[in-house]
């Protein structure tokens, strides 16, 4: 418990980390894992797999579809092909993700580590680059026998590296695998001449990913979930334990977003993600605007927004046990607000499918807003889907606009 009140999602109503049931531990909002000295508890979300609950082979399942949705999130190439079943049932969702990022590390050094031109400065007894003639004139006047010289040198001491043993040395903490702490001591050995820099010095904006380096675009990546993601957080202290948490509200959302992006593309369709920023109100005094929107996705025909959809990583009931679906009457507050603001025809509310909804993914309710010509949904996609997810998202949303257009006709 102490290490999951450490957590900067802890305290925060329905999102928290852990809720103290006296004689149970309910998770709030977050997956992963958190680690004290002598136990670990892994938050796992729940998605409906083939598998037999509460059976390892389930929780093997729900790690995949977890690791594919951060891949999809973080627009990552996770290569999870080399893991068997046994290893999906019985590590951690946080070994797991230590190993795939032990594996392509040791692959990338393999190759070479990455090296940069630097720019140096030293008192050298022959020139080597170009002469600093200020400080030779002002540290050498007396000294002649020493120059003063500028020059380039290829080094390993660089930025991307230094993020790369900080990660290193992070896992390293955290691991309780043998043989991931294997994997972590010899990647240690590779790097102990780069230079040691605490998490919050790492110089993340001085790396730049070209042509030239583009295969170690997805290690940054995995260094980022590691250590500064957004979608998670990460703590350490001696013997007080560590936490490796993700947000599945920010998680679903963003998975959703890419794929509905990626679905769309060449449809004439614009989607754009926590866009418009329209404000709810607007102050008299000042013409100030308070109470700014951001809806989850927004998809532009032209100029015009033609669809609102907002994730909510939440089970909802099918229509027939309950008209309203357990839907919250906040959310549909907010889908108003949206309707009212962006003149948007179609909303969505999009939840995650589980069985009690049936078989199939998609519409799961159809509503007319009162006194308007718009529909608001709800719906649902399933994240354990083993069919093409772009496939399935494209006729989620185009299905039902080609119908409305041969409708009008």
């Amino acid at each position: 418990m102490a290490a999951a009140q450490r957590s900067t999602f802890a305290g925060r109503g329905e999102s928290g980390v852990l809720e103290d049931q006296r004689h149970a531990l309910r998770a709030r909002g977050v997956v992963g894992v958190i680690s004290a000295e002598d136990c670990s508890l892994e938050i796992l979300p729940k998605i409906d797999v083939e598998a037999v609950e509460g059976s390892a082979e389930e929780r093997g399942e729900i790690r995949k579809r977890l690791v594919h949705m951060l891949a999809i999130a973080l627009d990552l190439k996770i290569e999870t092909g080399r893991l068997t079943d046994l290893a999906w049932q019985q590590e951690t969702l946080l070994e797991i993700l230590i190993r795939i990022f032990c594996d392509k590390l040791t692959e990338a050094v393999r190759r070479g580590m990455l090296r940069r031109y630097l720019a140096q400065e030293d008192d050298l007894r022959a020139l080597r680059g170009t002469l600093d003639l200020p400080r030779q004139f002002t540290r050498h006047v007396a000294n002649p026998s020493r120059l003063a010289c500028r020059f380039d040198e290829l080094s390993e001491d660089i930025a991307l590296n230094r993020i790369m043993k900080a990660t290193v040395t992070h896992l390293s903490r955290m691991s309780r695998s043998a043989a991931n702490l294997q994997r972590l001591r010899e990647l240690a050995f590779v790097y102990a001449d780069i230079s040691t820099v605490p998490v919050f010095a790492l110089g993340w904006s001085e790396v730049v990913i070209d042509r030239t380096n583009r295969t170690w675009q997805d290690l940054l990546g995995m260094a980022q979930l590691f250590l500064r993601n957004r979608y998670q957080t990460t703590s350490t202290g001696s013997g007080q334990g560590t936490a490796l948490l993700f947000e599945m509200n920010m998680l679903f959302e963003e998975y959703v977003g890419r794929q509905v992006k990626q679905a769309l593309a060449g449809t004439g369709l614009d989607v754009r993600l926590q866009g418009g920023r329209l404000y709810c109100l607007t102050a008299q005094e000042d013409g100030r605007g308070v109470f700014q929107t951001k809806p989850d996705i927004l998809i532009f025909r032209g100029a015009d927004v033609v669809h609102v959809i907002d994730t909510k990583w939440k089970m909802i009931s099918p229509r027939v046990d309950d008209p309203k679906q357990g839907v919250s009457q906040a959310d549909i507050y907010q889908m108003m607000a949206y309707a009212h603001l962006y003149k948007a025809p179609r909303l969505t509310l999009l939840y995650p499918h589980h069985h009690g909804l049936g078989a199939s993914e998609g519409i799961q309710g159809k509503f007319q807003i009162t006194g308007q010509n718009k529909v608001l949904e709800t719906a649902s996609i399933d994240v354990a889907g083993r069919n093409d997810p772009l496939v399935r998202v494209r006729n989620m949303i185009i299905s039902v606009k080609i119908e409305e257009d041969s409708t009008s006709l």
